[in-house]
């Protein structure tokens, strides 16, 4: 059961993005991290997404992995999709330059590869470039995914949107009986506020069945170095504080320093959950279009994320 995997205190978790829906992408994720040994994956909510993940595993011989898929609201970073105003583009090619899923081509978004980090944002020296949000229908998505059969559910609850944060949860919460997880930052909300928020999800659910993802600054870990993971220590720091009795997983900005950090800061997690860092460190070997095929690549990929979850799970 998931559960014992958190009691663990050691759980990895690969998170290929709430708004990733390259099947092929995917697929080889989950492969190289469940050979390596990661057992929980976080991913889009979406049919072919979840059976893309279940036949890697299948092929990784790994029987004894969890999945969890994310949901979030209107306007939550994760379910952002980038969109180019082409009476503003030139064409000058930044915004390719900067994608880490390689969602832009020619000044082209493929959605299904966007996870909306704002990186292209960032780089846009013409302002062309903003983000519609394409958040799931619960009703639609939540019932069939169910019936097949998950073992947690993430929902995104950053924003101020109270009133939708409610009824998303409740919905949540009336469709499944397994773990749920919390996903939340400071971004938007005081310390205060973050406290009072999970406060209120949790307060109707039973003791040590919610995960807390203190998301330090969401899709922000490019970088192997503890300044980029000090916002996800910090801020499981305030969760902690709270003393509520719920897991708490590290994530945004998560990387090999993450562990090091918070055991520095005496921070008690169940975990760490790792997107962005886990995604850039085997990009060079599943891109190659031998990878299946190369046994020498498919070896050298599991090697290179090895270092990443033993520095969680050991």
């Amino acid at each position: 059961m998931l559960k014992e995997l958190l009691d663990t205190n050691h759980c990895f978790k690969l998170v290929c993005g709430a708004g990733n829906e390259d099947i092929e992408e995917i697929k080889k994720l989950v492969y190289v991290y469940a050979s390596a040994g990661c057992r929980f994956f976080d991913l889009s909510a979406n049919e072919d997404v979840i059976a893309a993940a279940r036949d890697a595993l299948d092929m990784a011989r790994v029987y004894d992995a969890y999945l969890c898929i994310s949901v979030g609201i209107k306007n939550d970073p994760h379910v952002n999709k980038a969109v180019i105003d082409y009476n503003r583009c030139v064409n000058c090619g930044s915004c390719e330059g900067v994608c880490p899923q390689g969602a832009i081509h020619y000044a082209k978004v493929k959605k299904y590869k966007c996870i909306g980090c704002g990186k292209c944002w960032k780089v846009c020296s013409r302002a062309a470039i903003s983000y519609v949000s394409e958040e799931k229908n619960l009703d639609e998505v939540l019932p069939a995914i169910v019936e097949k059969g998950i073992d947690c559910i993430e929902f995104h609850a950053m924003g101020n949107d109270e009133d939708e944060i409610e009824a998303k949860w409740k919905y949540i919460n009336d469709n499944y009986e397994g773990i749920l997880s919390i996903c939340t930052s400071r971004g938007k909300l005081s310390d205060e506020a973050i406290v009072e928020r999970i406060k209120k999800m949790t307060e109707n659910r039973k003791p040590y069945t919610t995960i807390v993802q203190a998301d330090g600054f969401p899709m922000s870990g490019g970088e192997d170095n503890y300044k980029t993971t000090l916002q996800a220590v910090a801020t499981a720091e305030i969760i902690q504080n709270s003393k509520l009795p719920v897991y708490l997983m590290l994530s945004g900005g998560t990387n090999t320093k993450t562990t090091e950090l918070a055991k520095m800061c005496d921070i008690r997690y169940c975990g760490v959950a790792v997107g962005s860092f886990a995604r850039k460190i085997v990009k060079r070997y599943i891109q190659r279009p031998d990878f299946w095929t190369n046994p020498r690549i498919l070896t050298d990929a599991v090697e290179a994320v090895k270092p990443l979850i033993d520095s969680v799970i050991l």
